[in-house]
């Protein structure tokens, strides 16, 4: 007699499947889906999990970008480029449009995180998204890891961790009433780990930015920040060429890269896996301002 086949699936095609159901839901109970989309990592596997949710068809929303006006050229080269294999439509909601509107001001210490909080519910409001699809994992960082997968948020954009619905065996709840959105995390699940294993177990193509090469660099508050048109060594801070990666992209005048030798899939993959910091921790100097900084901004309405 024959064995039953043994139908249990490895650890990242459940988590796959997950994201793939997630999606679906979306589409099924809410109207006017969006993806984010920067050129960063999550949001490259985000994308492509969504491709593989409705194939053959074409993925059925738009993706947008808050654009800050401040990216890495390789990043904005590769959305880009993606997008149009794709053939998805981008929108770009310009956080520098906004500043040279009025709408917003610059902050003294160079972030654009807070001020891109009015261009995103802008967006919002614009396109009346109900639903706004994001790369955030719980893994990240500890405002994140709160997060339920459908995140619910008010007319005003903002977030109340204590006003979530529950997800009892992965049945999501997307009723919202006028002006209210859902902020939804197919990868909430996933680790920076089960990202890397996932990029290279698809061979998805990501920007060269994310493998180590020789940058120049200067320390800055104890992180190696490239020398670019938005980061500028200060008086005695002297520059030095590094073999450098970066774990995570965000503003090119925030994101620190680190030292690496990882120039292929499966060397990022060694490096992380012996790490014990997250991406965002070591790298992110606009999540450095407090403790509670991502959280504060969730509450504003931040992504």
């Amino acid at each position: 007699m024959t064995a039953n086949p043994d139908y249990r699936l490895s650890h990242l095609a459940a988590l796959e499947a997950e994201s793939i159901h997630i999606f679906r839901e979306v589409v099924a109970e809410l109207e006017r889906p969006v993806l984010l989309f920067s050129g960063g990592k999550d949001s490259i596997v985000m994308l492509r999990v969504a491709e593989k949710a409705f194939w053959p068809a074409r993925i059925p929303f738009p993706v947008l970008h808050v654009d800050t006006g401040q990216n890495f050229p390789e990043v904005l080269d590769f959305r880009d480029r993606r997008v149009d294999e794709l053939g998805v439509q981008l929108l770009v909601a310009s956080v520098q449009d906004a500043i040279d509107r009025g709408q917003v001001q610059e902050e003294p210490n160079g972030s654009r995180n807070r001020i891109q909080t009015p261009v995103l519910l802008d967006a919002v409001e614009k396109h009346r998204f109900t639903a706004l699809f994001g790369g955030a994992r719980r893994d990240e960082e500890k405002a994140r890891a709160k997060e339920r997968v459908f995140s619910f948020r008010d007319e005003f954009g903002q977030w109340d961790p204590k006003n979530q619905r529950p997800e009892l065996w992965s049945l999501y709840n997307g009723r919202v009433h006028l002006g209210e959105s859902i902020r939804v995390f197919p990868l909430s699940n996933w680790t920076e780990l089960d990202i890397w294993h996932y990029i290279a177990a698809e061979g998805i193509e990501i920007p060269a930015i994310y493998y180590a090469h020789e940058r120049e660099v200067f320390l800055r508050d104890g992180m190696l920040m490239a020398v670019n048109e938005f980061a500028q060594p200060r008086e005695g801070q002297e520059t030095f060429v590094k073999r450098v990666r970066y774990r995570t992209v965000g503003d090119a005048n925030l994101t620190a890269a680190v030292e690496s030798d990882a120039d292929t899939v499966e060397k990022v993959i060694e490096e992380i896996a012996a790490t014990r910091l997250t991406e965002r921790g070591a790298t992110r100097g606009d999540d450095r301002v407090s403790e509670a900084a991502m959280e504060d901004r969730k509450r504003e309405g931040y992504f």
